[in-house]
């Protein structure tokens, strides 16, 4: 493979998104005249962002419900809001919610998050339309109606989980009518990227359609994080009848771009100095990029019963591969550090490689839901029965001492003569559960809601006992509604995730902790002030097993977390010029009952206490199509070492931007131009102990700029 310096758009790759951009078009065009829908004229209005705010969800159960009457805490972003907000990552729309921290997302390597504190999980906390989903590489999101935050924990919605919550993403569905829209980027050190987003029915109404797809050369801020990345998707929608629909959906991205390893502590003890956000330690001759590639194929049918019953199935096959390389920096032998780079820049390179893991996820549910009265109460009511397999293929790795280079003066080294092992079945996930779930109407303004679900797990692993285990977990709320513009709840929750698996470099990896339980209080308010402002607040106390390594470097399950925290987030119109989201999150975030002194008591790591994020979108009246923006994102300090020996300061970040939307031929026209990180401030956005612990900072000052074409 060449080095990705190199790389360009390969043209069967560039072929294959443009026959499919090309014959969406034409369908297109072939049935425009046949669908009654004249171009609209482009109509300027203050501001979009209020009016594309989602208002219903299914994140927090099986039931489509109001967010107003929802008694968990959800955050959603619709594609309008994405549009405006310029979030093309995962990552892009996390930076809006104060409860979402970086948990080692390393650039060109996945997107990895906590929620209230805690590390997802890449197996389960990750979810398209519902369905586990890997989370090993960036999710795509061009073909992506929402992107769903679910804070807390979700035993009941989701089965395995770990308690921070869970990300779900919607998947885009046919358009009613005719729909055509470009997109091209230009960002970074020489980023550019295009998109197409192709949608419509037939004329006979039966038939729907939507394709995505997206061509990116990767040119990171960071110098020699270069890659690309190609995607295309297909969503399909067949009205068998007026009770009847069928629906399939399909994507396809491959990415491939050289990993952004972090930095270590000098001497084991102190921050590093002198370092730039564009430096980049894996740079060796022979480095490589990672290579991934994700294959997913969903379909669902839904038959309306009668006018109060619906019934449904769905199933979601999702494939993921990856080659794995990284000349990986981690300590410096002269000095005895392990962590840690020398006083003088040295650092060890080791060669990381790990050719053709994959992993399959295959996952069903048949579910069954309506309305019935029992006496003086009203039900909503759902119940189902859902199934997934989980495969994991991985061989026996390389992580070779190669030589020594230097932060400030990088020298070349020689990479290992080994090679890895051949890929083969190592892990094995089987889980079957049935759940139920009830909103019952106490009264006009009572609400209770249950859920239980009970699930069975054989988890196998090659080398390891592995386990075969039932459990059951349930939520519970009570929701007060005085007026249909305001919401009071409390509520219960239950989770269970599986047990760690014992990191790298840890004296027993690879072994599997047992499944752990944990609970969650939350009490909110939620509330609409008028038709375009929204308010919400929520208290949280959630606890769990603690997992970590022991002084015998031996990862071991003992002890609690307990997170506490406060929430609040506001989002709207407080003119018809001036739109305002923020997000505000304070947590106290403790680990205890380890018997060990130097745990008990000590804050949990990589998280701050206070985090906040504040957007203003501002409609200028005297140039009509023009919006000026800007955000605002602080973080307090972190603790970076398990004693809370080195703590991380905080960062605050500026960021700007402008949207135009005007029309050039007839066709509406959006131009946006951004600025992140404006006044570049250097600031360690990342501070993990994964892989042995490392510091990655955040982005330095990016310009990009943006032309959205929709005929």
């Amino acid at each position: 493979m060449k080095n990705p310096s190199a790389h360009h758009l390969h043209p069967r790759r560039l072929s294959l998104i443009a026959i499919a951009v090309a014959q969406a078009f034409a369908w297109n065009a072939a049935h425009a005249q046949s669908v009654e829908k004249d171009l609209p004229e482009v109509v300027v209005s203050g501001n979009r962002l209020s009016d594309a705010k989602a208002e219903r969800t299914k994140a927090a159960g099986f039931l489509d419900t109001a967010l107003i009457e929802t008694p968990f805490s959800v955050t959603a972003w619709t594609t309008l809001q994405m549009q405006d907000l310029r979030i093309r990552q995962t990552t892009d729309a996390m930076k809006f919610d104060a409860s979402v921290n970086d948990a080692y997302n390393a650039i060109g390597y996945a997107e990895q998050f906590s929620i209230r504190g805690f590390a997802l999980d890449n197996s389960s906390s990750y979810r398209k339309d519902g369905f586990a989903i890997p989370g090993d590489a960036s999710i795509p999101l061009e073909n992506k109606e929402r992107v769903e935050i679910l804070k807390g924990i979700s035993g009941f919605q989701s089965g395995f989980a770990t308690p921070g919550g869970i990300l779900n993403y919607v998947t885009k569905r046919p358009t009613t009518s005719a729909l055509r829209s470009i997109t091209t980027e230009m960002s970074e050190r020489g980023t550019l990227y295009g998109s197409a987003d192709l949608g419509g029915m037939s004329a006979d109404r039966q038939f729907g359609y939507r394709i995505n797809a997206a061509g990116e050369r990767l040119r990171s801020y960071v110098k020699g994080a270069n890659g690309e990345r190609q995607f295309i998707s297909g969503a399909f929608d067949w009205h068998l009848s007026s009770q009847a629909l069928l629906q399939l959906d399909l994507d396809y991205q491959h990415k491939s771009q050289l990993s952004v390893p972090g930095f270590q502590l000098t001497n084991g003890t102190d921050l590093p100095r002198n370092i730039s956000a564009d430096m980049m330690l894996n740079q060796q001759p022979w480095a490589k990029p990672v290579d991934t590639r994700n294959t997913n194929v969903g379909v669902r049918f839904e038959y309306k019963i009668n006018a109060d019953w619906n019934a449904s199935f769905a199933a979601n096959q999702h494939e993921f591969k990856r080659d794995d390389y990284t000349a990986f920096p981690y300590g410096c032998s002269s000095a005895n550090l392990a962590p840690g780079y020398c006083a003088n820049g040295d650092y060890d390179v080791y060669d990381y490689r790990s050719l053709n893991e994959s992993k399959s996820m295959t996952g069903t549910q048949a579910l069954l839901s309506g309305k019935f009265n029992t006496f003086v109460f009203a039900h909503t009511f759902a119940a189902g029965l859902s199934t997934s397999r989980r495969k994991d293929y991985f061989g026996d790795y390389i992580y070779d001492y190669a030589g020594t280079s230097n932060l400030y003066n990088p020298v070349a080294v020689a990479p290992s003569p080994n090679q890895p092992g051949a890929a083969s079945l190592r892990r094995t996930d089987k889980e079957w559960s049935v759940f139920a779930q009830d909103i019952i109407s106490l009264s006009d303004a009572w609400k209770l809601h249950a859920g239980v679900r009970h699930l069975h797990i054989e988890r196998t692993q090659l080398d390891n006992p592995g386990y075969d285990r039932n459990a059951w977990v349930s939520n519970a709320a009570l929701v007060y509604q005085p007026v249909q513009s305001m919401s009071l709840y409390g509520s219960f929750a239950q989770g269970l995730e599986h047990g760690g698996i014992s990191p790298f470099g840890t004296s027993n990896q690879n072994v599997m902790l047992n499944p752990a339980r944990s609970k969650q209080l939350e009490f909110g308010i939620k509330s609409d002030l008028n038709r375009d402002l929204s308010i919400t607040a929520a208290v949280f106390r959630i606890q769990k097993p603690l997992e970590y390594t022991n002084s015998a470097n031996v990862y071991v399950q003992n002890g609690e977390a307990q997170h506490t925290g406060l929430e609040l987030a506001a989002q709207g119109k407080l003119s018809s010029q001036l739109y305002l989201g923020a997000s505000i999150t304070a947590l106290e975030a403790k680990q205890q009952d380890t018997g060990n002194a130097a745990l008990d008591g000590k804050r949990v790591l990589n998280v701050p206490k206070l985090k906040s994020s504040i957007y203003a979108d501002y409609a200028v009246a005297q140039v009509k199509g023009l919006n000026l923006n800007a955000s605002w994102q602080y973080s307090g300090n972190k603790a970076y070492s398990p004693d809370n020996a080195v703590i991380v300061p905080g960062y605050q970040v500026v960021n700007l931007g402008a949207r135009y939307v005007t029309s050039i031929a007839g066709t509406a026209t959006t131009l946006r131009f951004n600025i992140d990180n404006a006044f570049d401030k250097f600031y360690w956005r990342d501070v993990t102990q994964s892989l042995g612990g490392y510091l990655l900072p955040g982005a330095s000052r990016i310009y990009k700029l943006s032309a959205q074409f929709d005929f």
